[in-house]
């Protein structure tokens, strides 16, 4: 019996249903996970869209996390996947990191409160291990350098102010940004990430360097000391 591509089924979805009319109508950020990744797949298999599919490798890999981290071995064996969609997969992977770290590259501009949490959530959240970090600027707010500074267990990660003022003098930054992640993914800030954001900040300012703020990395949006009045 023939059957009809998954592919043709999920054109004949209303135009308002369909993911790649819905990314272009209102941007890829209206979409789930599982239709941008329906997007990247093109099409299905016998009684399986490519929406099905992409829910079903989510599902596998514990969210789009997992997915992105998996080695190629593993996506092969992954229903509609062949070598070539697991290449572009993870070249697309490849690009997107390098877009990030692009964007924290000397002398590059730091243009939105956004842009910074991306970074950061690209750098720090895949590690299962407390990692604090520093983004060092200038007096424009320019990046000068990131530096992952400090690494713990996963409960803590042992931080000296001492430290991280002596490498922003040795730097010449102006100004800092500074963040850690909670491998646990909880994004709320502790009692002791308080007290050492206190501590930073009055170190820093005996030297006449800013503290900007202080992210915690988690699941989901990094979560600002400056926005929670903390700093």
């Amino acid at each position: 019996m023939t059957t009809t591509s998954e592919f043709t089924r999920i054109a004949e979805w209303p135009a308002t249903e369909r993911p790649r009319e819905r990314l272009l109508e209102a941007g890829p950020q209206a979409l789930s996970d599982s239709e941008l990744l329906a997007i990247f797949i093109q099409t299905g298999t016998s009684g399986y869209s490519a929406v099905d599919i992409a829910r079903e490798m989510l599902e596998r890999h514990d969210g789009l996390r997992g997915l992105l981290d998996a080695q190629p071995e593993a996506l092969l064996h992954q229903r509609g996947m062949g070598t070539a969609k697991v290449a572009l997969l993870r070249a697309a992977v490849e690009l997107g990191k390098r877009y990030i770290n692009s964007s924290l590259r000397r002398g590059a501009a730091l243009t939105s409160a956004q842009l910074v949490r991306d970074c950061l959530r690209a750098k720090l959240r895949h590690y299962p291990y407390e990692v604090f970090a520093a983004l060092f600027l200038d007096n424009r707010h320019r990046v000068i350098r990131f530096e992952e500074m400090f690494s713990g267990t996963i409960d803590a990660a042992n931080v000296y102010p001492r430290e991280v003022v002596k490498r922003a003098l040795e730097l010449n930054a102006a100004a800092l940004i500074v963040a850690h992640n909670h491998p646990s993914g909880v994004t709320e800030p502790s009692r002791a990430d308080q007290h050492l954001t206190i501590r930073l900040k009055n170190a820093l300012a005996l030297v006449d360097i800013r503290l900007l703020d202080h992210f915690v990395v988690g699941d989901g949006s990094p979560v600002s000391f400056a926005e929670r009045g903390l700093l």
